[in-house]
This record gives C-alpha cells, structure tokens and sequence, in this order.
C-alpha cells in the first residue's frame, strides 16, 4: 500500500498580509498620518520603554510603545515614526503608532511628504 502525501498548510495568516512590496522592490502602500496623528524622528531612547521624538509640528514628544504593540515594534535613534498625541498633554506626550522602513522613507522623501526634512534635522 502506498502512502498518500501530505501536504503541509499554509499558515492562517500568509493570506492576511498585506502586500507592501512589489516585485522589483518598488513600494505599493504606505501609511501616511491622519487627523491628529504626526510624523517624527527618534531622538533618543530614554529607557522604560519611552523615547524623545522630534516631531514635524516643531514640537519634541516622550513618546512610548502601546502595550499591544510593544513586542512588535522595535524603536531606535534615528528611525521615522508616525505618533499620535496623547489628548491630555498633548504637546508634551504622545504614543508610537507605526516605524517607517528605510525604502519607504526614500519613497516619501521622493513624493515630498517631508517637505521641511531639513529644517527638523538641523534642530
């Protein structure tokens, strides 16, 4: 008697994925700010799980990870954030919502969502 094959299932979650890359590496969808939300870059890790963000809006946030996305999201200087500021001292706090990939800093760089890049990074 011959044994049938069988054939491993792909994982509950390939099909979930959202495709952000093409084939040659071109980007297909990035996440832009809406409403309150903000872009920054990581100044400096503080430590608790707390960062100092130099936002766009001219203003410097201590910024910290959700706690549901703590695992997941792994923040260091330098890195392009989008934070969303906390309703209460908002001028001053605010959480981390998503880490922007190097390839697609270049693609906003390109389409000239960072229009005074270089004025944040002077300051």
């Amino acid at each position: 008697m011959e044994r049938k094959k069988k054939f491993k299932k792909q994982s509950r979650h390939s099909y979930q994925r959202k495709k952000t890359f093409g084939e040659e590496g071109e980007v297909l969808r990035v996440k832009t700010p809406r409403g309150r939300e903000v872009m920054g870059i990581v100044d400096i890790r503080l430590g608790m799980g707390k960062s100092r963000i130099r936002c766009f809006d001219g203003k410097e946030r201590i910024c910290k990870v959700p706690g549901a996305k703590k695992r997941r999201l792994w923040v260091r200087p330098n890195d392009t954030v989008i934070v969303e500021p906390w309703e209460f001292g908002g001028d001053a706090k605010g959480n981390i919502i998503y880490k922007y990939r190097p390839i697609e800093v270049s693609w906003l760089k390109k389409k000239g969502f960072f229009k005074e890049i270089e004025e944040v990074e002077e300051f």
